[in-house]
């Protein structure tokens, strides 16, 4: 069916999923520029293993492998090439000596902090470039759009509230 003969609802909808793609795109491409720093220790899922770890504090394997939609298996390969860069340490569960917690190290810290640092200053820089008006319509977009998702949002940590490079909208 050519696009001006499908209902209004399907138009508004490949509208917005093409307007999602072409933005993913372009997030997908400063998360890769952002990596390009320490891209030779981390990769871009083991990065999102040290985000998970970071804001969300220490995990069990299987809980981590959830949280990052793989398999447990795949977690532990990633875990155990993290725990050979110092960027995660295993742990015996103190109340449960069976288990092992993971949890970020220092360095693991500091590479969060840095990556996410690149990403915030080239987001800040697409987002300055906004009109306000723009803005306050983009957070109320991506809040609807993330809440359909079923994302959850970014828990202040107390450190940074914005972990994966988000600003609140004052940058």
């Amino acid at each position: 069916m050519a696009p001006e003969q499908q209902p209004p609802a399907t138009r508004d909808v490949d509208a917005v999923t093409g307007a999602v793609l072409t933005a993913s795109r372009l997030l997908v491409a400063i998360s890769a520029r952002s990596l390009a720093s320490v891209e030779e220790s981390v990769t871009l899922p083991q990065f999102r293993l040290l985000v998970v770890l970071s804001s969300q504090g220490p995990a069990k394997l299987v809980s981590l492998a959830e949280r990052l939609g793989v398999n447990p298996s795949t977690a532990m390969r990633m875990v155990d090439r993290l725990v050979t860069a110092g960027l995660v340490d295993r742990r015996v569960n103190p109340r449960n000596r069976r288990e092992t917690i993971l949890q970020l190290t220092a360095a693991g810290g500091e590479v969060v902090d840095h990556v996410t640092a690149e990403r915030r200053q080239e987001i800040a820089a697409v987002v300055a470039r906004l009109r306000p008006a723009q803005r306050t319509a983009l957070v109320s977009a991506l809040t609807a759009f993330n809440e359909a998702g079923g994302e959850p949002a970014v828990v202040e940590t107390g450190t940074d509230p914005y972990p994966l490079g988000w600003s609140d909208g004052n940058a």
